[in-house]
């Protein structure tokens, strides 16, 4: 138990989509900081996401959000950063040297881009059939990985050889490529940093779809 969080205070809500890689990040992130919460799983194909009671929650129907005791928020990097500013036990996941600073907030922005424009798109194309160009996603996603790989065969982890809020806000996506039809096999060091993420002793992962999609 996180040693910040009060127990006269209600468990934290965290409203997602369980397959969404951006709901997972937070979710690592409440997970790792060792926060009590629950999931409240939205049915976002019949408009869940924006009934009314919702939209007080998250103003633009975005998922995730957190409900912690009043205060809610969207944004899967927001999310990330209030988290480990308001709980964090002594764990330096937004580092305070300026240039390891500044290379955490490049890996949030390539998460909101890069990531989310290559790894994030296949998948939406695969899994959801959404009309995004497939092949333009792939070339994203391998000129991403093509950046990692080197780097985490130097380091263990985006920034350094320690776990911070860059890796969290990394890893369900491209631990979930291959459900966008692009392999990871290629990429040994990669798989390496993925494997020691889910090492953490409060790891929880992201369903894989076919075990929510029939």
């Amino acid at each position: 138990m996180n040693t910040k969080f009060s127990q006269n205070k209600s468990t934290i809500k965290l409203y997602r989509n369980p397959l969404s890689g951006h709901c997972h990040r937070a979710e690592l992130m409440l997970a790792f900081l060792g926060l009590p919460y629950e999931t409240i799983d939205l049915d976002m194909a019949n408009g869940a996401h924006k009934a009314p009671d919702y939209l007080k929650i998250s103003p633009l129907g975005q998922v995730p959000a957190i409900d912690d005791n009043g205060f809610t928020l969207s944004d899967s990097n927001a999310i990330i950063m209030y988290l480990f500013k308001k709980y964090n036990d002594d764990y330096e996941w937004y580092p305070d040297q300026p240039e390891k600073a500044a290379e955490v907030q490049r890996w949030l922005s390539i998460a909101a881009g890069e990531i989310a424009y290559g790894p994030c798109a296949v998948r939406l194309v695969k899994l959801f059939g959404m009309d995004l160009d497939y092949e333009l996603a792939k070339q994203k996603t391998i000129s991403l990985f093509t950046v990692l790989e080197p780097l985490l065969t130097n380091q263990s982890f985006l920034v350094g050889n320690t776990i911070t809020i860059a890796d969290i806000a990394g890893y369900s996506y491209i631990s979930h490529v291959p459900e966008g039809g692009v392999s990871l096999e290629p990429y040994p060091a990669i798989r390496a940093w993925l494997a020691r993420i889910e090492a953490h002793p409060n790891f929880v992962g992201m369903k894989r779809s076919a075990e929510l999609v029939a």
